[in-house]
C-alpha cells in the first residue's frame, strides 16, 4: 500500500477486518481494502500531522487526533467531516467507547498545559453533537500516547511517557491503580491495544518489551474501589 507522502504514525482495522484506517504526518488520513491494498479515499481536513484514529464497530464514523489541535469526526463512507473537537493543544490518542457513545481523547502538554483525557459524548445525530467533555482528568507530567476504555466501559486505561499504566474510573476520574515502577515497563510506553473479545490488552515500550495483562485483574482492582465505598 502507497500513497502517504510523509512518515505513517498508526495503523487501525476495523472491527470485520476488511478496512485498514492508516493516519501519517501528511495530514491525510486513508481507508484501504484491507485484503488487496486498494485505497478507497482520503480525509481531508486536518492541517497538522495525524496521530492516531479509531472507527466505530459498524464501520460508519471514524475519529481522529491531530497535532493541529482537534480531534475530527468523519462519515467512514463519503469522508465528510461531520464535527471538530477544538483543544488548546495536539490530540495525541482516540478511542471510541464499546457501544460508540462515548469516545476518549488525550491531549499533550502544550505551554503551561499539563497532559488531559478528555471523554466527550457522541450523538447518533451529527448534527446534535457538542464539544463539552462528559470527564476531564488532568493527567501526570509527560505526554499520554494512548488511552483505551476497559470492559463495560467503567474505567480508563492510560500509558505514556513516565512509563506507568493508570487505570481510573470512567464516571468519577478517579485513579484507581497503577502499575509498579520496579515490575513494570522502564521507558516510555508507546502503544496501548485492547484484544477483540476485551480479555486483555498488550502494551510496547521503548525498553525493547511488550507486556500482556489482562482485564480480569483490572476488574478485580474496579470491583475492590467499589467495595470499599460501602466498607
Amino acid at each position: 500500500m502507497k500513497g502517504h507522502e510523509r512518515p505513517l504514525t498508526f495503523l487501525k482495522y476495523n472491527r470485520d477486518g476488511d478496512l485498514l484506517f492508516s493516519c501519517a504526518k501528511d495530514h491525510n488520513p486513508t481507508v484501504w481494502f484491507a485484503d488487496n491494498g486498494e485505497r478507497l479515499g482520503t480525509y481531508r481536513g486536518h492541517n497538522g500531522a495525524v496521530w492516531t484514529c479509531d472507527v466505530s464497530r459498524d464501520s460508519v464514523r471514524l475519529i481522529t487526533g491531530s497535532a493541529d489541535q482537534t480531534a475530527k469526526l468523519w462519515d467512514v463512507q463519503s469522508g465528510l467531516q461531520l464535527y471538530t473537537f477544538n483543544f488548546d493543544s495536539p490530540a495525541r490518542s482516540v478511542d471510541f467507547s464499546v457501544g460508540d457513545k462515548l469516545a476518549v481523547i488525550t491531549t499533550d502538554p502544550f505551554m503551561e498545559l499539563p497532559s488531559a483525557i478528555h471523554v466527550k459524548r457522541i450523538a447518533n445525530d451529527p448534527s446534535q453533537q457538542i464539544g463539552e467533555s462528559v470527564l476531564l482528568i488532568k493527567g501526570p507530567q509527560g505526554r499520554i500516547n494512548r488511552a483505551i476504555w476497559g470492559p463495560l466501559n467503567t474505567t480508563i486505561i492510560s500509558a505514556g511517557e513516565d512509563a506507568v499504566i493508570r487505570i481510573w474510573d470512567s464516571e468519577t476520574g478517579k485513579l484507581l491503580q497503577e502499575s509498579d515502577k520496579e515490575s513494570g515497563h522502564k521507558k516510555t510506553v508507546t502503544s496501548l491495544a485492547k484484544s477483540a473479545d476485551d480479555s486483555h490488552f498488550l502494551t510496547g515500550s521503548l525498553d525493547k518489551s511488550a507486556r500482556v495483562l489482562f482485564f480480569l485483574f483490572l476488574f478485580n482492582v474496579y470491583l475492590s474501589s467499589l467495595l470499599s465505598i460501602f466498607t
